[in-house]
């Protein structure tokens, strides 16, 4: 017998920085692209069936492999329409990854913990069938095989293996006949089906292969003999066998106008039969719910953002902060001083709820008491880098104010980028309210320590007139001259005003000038003195050009400006 492990196995197949300067202004310009010397075909044809068949075919071949099985073969049973439509529109395997854990994720009775025992009972269930229903055909293919993998074994088996002697029920008709092969299942209660649920599957080629059968006389071997396995009414003469073949509810029954009990009515018995073909209900819904409840019950506001940095190829650096305002913490006041204390937790894991990484510290704040209400305006902010391989994640935050017994279940996602080592890339474009160079022994180590800065990121992206905007972002992969050892193409810095969408400052930057540029890494810092610009919302937008590779990268971020 395979083991379930076995069968998860065949579709599981998962600086130098550049010195301190001043934003410089320029003015912006803008141009527009010469017009095609060809005039567009403005036609619309309708697509060819061979283009239809074309776009099929490639589709099928996409999803050949891996995905193709675990779409029809491992979830044929239980996966939703609505679900097989969105997984064939996505495009990546990444994509499909992520859905595939998504998928799993839905149907796990206990996802606080990491094992999702609805996939393993599943696998289980398919191994069992491959091991006991194959008939020339593997388990999981077969009428039994489909019915106990979507709903398990039954609470009863009437089990016929040879057939033979049968006396039937009376709501059958009575009377005794020989019958091929057969099994009756019981169920004592399906979801989403009812109560007190018979399934018969009979083998009426002796072949070893039973299917699904709505007729309770499918089984009869001698049904077409005359004269032979009557029923008690036909034996009485109150009805013959020839009537057996004039019914209109899908039966052969010899009961002639009997009624029939509820569970034996030709609606009822369709009704069922599609019900247990359906796919099962979802028993435990996306954790959509627990999230929104969380969020209704967030009695300590607090703000969460994550930066990601490059390390190597397969290890990116994220940064996560966490900030609370002051005004919304609770203090104890100790001799003439104020204080506020925040418990942190945080837990990263897969979307499979597999835990990958924690962390748990304290935040305080502390004033005098005479400047406590000064303080108020003011925030935290705690800092906290993780290495992580690049991929989705799940970060669930869980901050307590000591004093004032508040509390916030935070959760957001984790992108982590994946970097090409052929292609040109970028961290997050990090706005920061500080940024500094550090000493040498704290290079790479300490709160918002960033290689040799210290880049404190503005966790509101809100910034006042008075203040100045640090800009933080690196570059990887640039191509690199031979002879200079350096890279060679520009930045373009250009600041958008988002109710216009006007271009309000701009500055152009050679790579090749930046200090200790290199082609694995250019490390972009600037201070932007924010007084010139009106109170709104900004984009700042930068176009990399890397000259020798011919690639381009336009990373943003956005930030609002107030009096």
């Amino acid at each position: 017998m395979k083991s379930s492990s076995v069968l998860r196995s065949r579709f599981l197949v998962g600086v130098a920085a550049a010195s301190l300067t001043g934003f410089g202004i320029a003015s912006a310009q803008s141009g527009q692209s010469g017009s095609s010397s060809s005039a567009p075909d403005t036609v619309s044809k309708p697509v060819s069936k061979k283009e239809l068949a074309r776009k099929q075919k490639a589709l099928e071949k996409e999803l050949m492999g891996p995905w193709k099985k675990w779409l029809n073969e491992d979830v044929l049973y239980i996966i939703t329409d609505e679900e097989k439509a969105s997984f064939r529109r996505l495009k990546t395997d990444d994509e499909r990854q992520q859905f595939v854990e998504a998928f799993w994720m839905r149907r796990d009775p206990t996802p606080d913990t990491e094992e999702n025992e609805y996939k393993e009972e599943h696998y289980r269930r398919i191994a069992y069938a491959n091991d006991h229903y194959a008939s020339g055909i593997p388990g999981w293919k077969t009428d039994r095989g489909m019915i106990y993998i979507k709903y398990g074994a039954p609470d009863e088996i009437d089990s016929h293996p040879s057939g033979g002697s049968y006396q039937r029920p009376i709501e059958e008709g009575g009377g005794e006949t020989s019958t091929y092969p057969f099994e009756g299942w019981r169920y004592r209660y399906l979801e989403g089906i009812g109560t007190n649920i018979n399934i018969e599957f009979v083998d009426t080629t002796m072949s070893g292969e039973y299917h699904m059968s709505t007729d309770p006389e499918e089984k009869d071997a001698l049904l077409y003999v005359p004269g032979a396995g009557l029923t008690m009414s036909e034996q009485m003469g109150m009805t013959n066998k020839t009537q057996r073949f004039q019914r209109t509810d899908g039966t052969h029954l010899g009961t002639g106008n009997t009624p029939l009990p509820e569970s034996m009515n030709e609606f009822t018995r369709l009704e069922q039969m599609a019900k247990l073909q359906a796919p099962p209900a979802i028993k435990f819904k996306d954790l959509q719910a627990a999230v929104d409840s969380n969020i209704r019950y967030n009695t300590l506001p607090m703000m969460v953002r994550a930066d990601y940095v490059r390390i190597t190829d397969s290890t990116v650096l994220t940064s996560i902060a966490i900030q609370f305002k002051n005004n919304d913490l609770q203090y104890t006041t100790k001799d003439t001083a104020a204080k506020a204390t925040v418990n942190i937790y945080g837990r990263v894991t897969s979307l499979t709820r597999r835990p990958v990484n924690w962390f748990e510290d304290t935040v305080t704040a502390q004033f005098p008491s005479e400047m406590l209400q000064k303080a108020m305006s003011g925030s935290q902010v705690y800092s906290k880098t993780i290495p992580l391989a690049p991929g989705t994640y799940r970060l669930n935050v869980v901050a307590k104010d000591t004093v004032g017994n508040t509390i916030n279940n935070y959760e957001m996602a984790l992108n982590v980028p994946h970097y090409d080592e052929e292609q040109l890339g970028a961290s997050s474009v990090i706005l920061a309210d500080q940024i500094e160079r550090v000493p040498t022994k704290s290079i790479g180590a300490g709160p918002f320590v960033i290689r040799s800065s210290k880049v404190r990121p503005r966790v509101s992206d809100t910034f006042k007139q008075e203040e100045t905007m640090g800009i933080y972002a690196e570059l990887y992969n640039l191509g690199m001259n031979e002879k200079t050892k350096k890279p060679e193409g520009t930045v373009e810095y250009d600041v958008v005003n988002t109710a216009d969408n006007k271009t309000v400052l701009s500055q152009t930057e050679d790579i090749s000038s930046i200090p200790n540029a290199s082609a694995f890494i250019v490390t972009l810092e600037k201070k932007l003195p924010l007084k010139s610009l009106p109170p709104g919302k900004y984009t700042l937008k930068l176009k990399v050009i890397d000259k020798l590779k011919g690639q381009t990268l336009s990373p943003s971020a956005g930030f609002t400006v107030t009096s």
